[in-house]
């Protein structure tokens, strides 16, 4: 297809709507860089923001980016960023929810996703669109192909986008919202796991899990199976409010994380504890390896690092979601701390972590000598000479 001109678009400006240049080749971006690449001239307004792994996973960031030409592109959230940097797509990258990073963009904006079915896309539009008050959304939802307009958001831009995509546009008003310290969780599939904060506190019944906090305490008032622990591991955080926590369900990345060169070895180690969910905020620049509490999170860091190559000693005690599928770095070791639990021998440990640099493979083997007949190894990627 020749590039158009559309000098009245409010996504493009005037410039070409699809560039001629073939996308840059893949690259690694450090963590505290972000690439100041564009598909189009600095003048174009719009911003994407994409949340989810699965707009990477699926090809679908690099042909938005392809057939829209934003002037910038935002990755909230988690995994989400883990995708991002696997596909060496030029993005930035913002740690807070969606609807903070769009409620502090001055542009013009919309939100790219792909749900896991096209109803829990749309429930995610909902729930971002409620939290932005007057200014509306708009939404691209990959996974059934629509534009979604949301509370009178910009028309003229989800027409535009509707337009390059090919997408059906529609024009949606966000549903009423629970009573205040109330939760719904909605399009949910029974049996997969429900997560707060990160944290997974049961298992889904319905396709609707509603929550309630109570006295400085979540409790769940219907279509959940809770997991005692987790709902545990939940309040000892401290005090939240749960109408505005962040609530999902089902796994948190369904594609294999992709492996890449081996990282220093020499530096210093990252301890996390039962908040997988902050591991980007918590690793220092040298970071030789990741001491990991829990089973969930043990997961979750080992999948993230692999692609950068940072290996992980993982505590834990057989108490796994299946949250993701399973990936690991070169010098990783994890432990199955039964019948002890995982929170009190990673206390110990974490305890014994080095505020300085320190050899990782070295530390590890003491660890495994010092707790050799308490533990028992579930994996060993280490070098068959240590």
């Amino acid at each position: 297809m020749s590039p158009t001109t559309n000098l009245g678009n409010p996504l493009t400006g005037p410039h070409p709507v699809f560039p001629t240049a073939a996308l840059p080749p893949a690259c690694r971006y450090p963590p505290t860089m972000t690439s100041t690449r564009r598909y189009n001239s600095p003048n174009s307004p719009a911003v994407m923001v994409i949340h989810g792994p699965e707009v990477f996973d699926h090809g679908d960031a690099a042909w938005l980016l392809e057939h829209l030409s934003p002037g910038r592109v935002i990755v909230a959230g988690v995994m989400a960023r883990t995708a991002a940097e696997e596909s060496g797509l030029p993005v930035a990258f913002d740690g807070r929810p969606p609807s903070r990073v769009i409620n502090d963009l001055k542009e013009a904006v919309f939100l790219a996703n792909r749900g896991k079915t096209p109803y829990s896309g749309l429930v995610f539009g909902d729930i971002v669109a409620s939290r932005l008050g007057s200014r509306g959304l708009v939404q691209v939802e990959c996974s059934d192909g629509r534009v979604y307009c949301w509370n009178g958001g910009d028309l003229q831009l989800a027409a535009t986008l509707a337009g390059l995509t090919g997408y059906a546009l529609e024009e949606l008003t966000t549903a009423v919202q629970p009573p205040h310290h109330t939760r719904q969780i909605r399009g949910c599939i029974p049996g997969e796991p429900v997560y707060v904060n990160g944290i997974v506190i049961g298992r889904a019944t319905a396709d609707v899990v509603v929550l309630r906090s109570r006295q400085g305490t979540v409790e769940p008032v219907s279509g959940l199976e809770p997991k005692p622990h987790g709902m545990e591991k939940l309040l000892r955080g401290g005090t939240f409010d749960i109408s505005t926590a962040w609530c999902k369900s089902g796994t948190i990345r369904s594609s294999a994380a992709r492996h890449g060169g081996r990282a220093g070895r020499y530096g210093r180690i990252a301890v996390i504890d039962h908040c997988g969910h902050e591991i980007y905020t918590r690793l220092p620049e040298d970071c030789c390896g990741v001491l990991a509490i829990g089973d969930d999170t043990t997961a979750v860091c080992g999948h993230i690092c692999t692609h950068r190559g940072i290996p992980v000693l993982g505590i834990t005690d057989n108490d796994c979601d299946a949250i993701l599928p399973s990936a690991f770095a070169p010098g990783s070791l994890v432990l199955d701390t039964r019948p002890e639990r995982d929170d009190d021998a990673g206390a110990e440990i974490a305890a014994s972590v080095p505020e300085g640099p320190v050899c990782w493979d070295d530390w590890v083997q003491k660890i495994a000598d010092r707790y050799a007949g308490r533990v028992t190894v579930v994996l060993d990627l280490r070098e068959p000479s240590l």
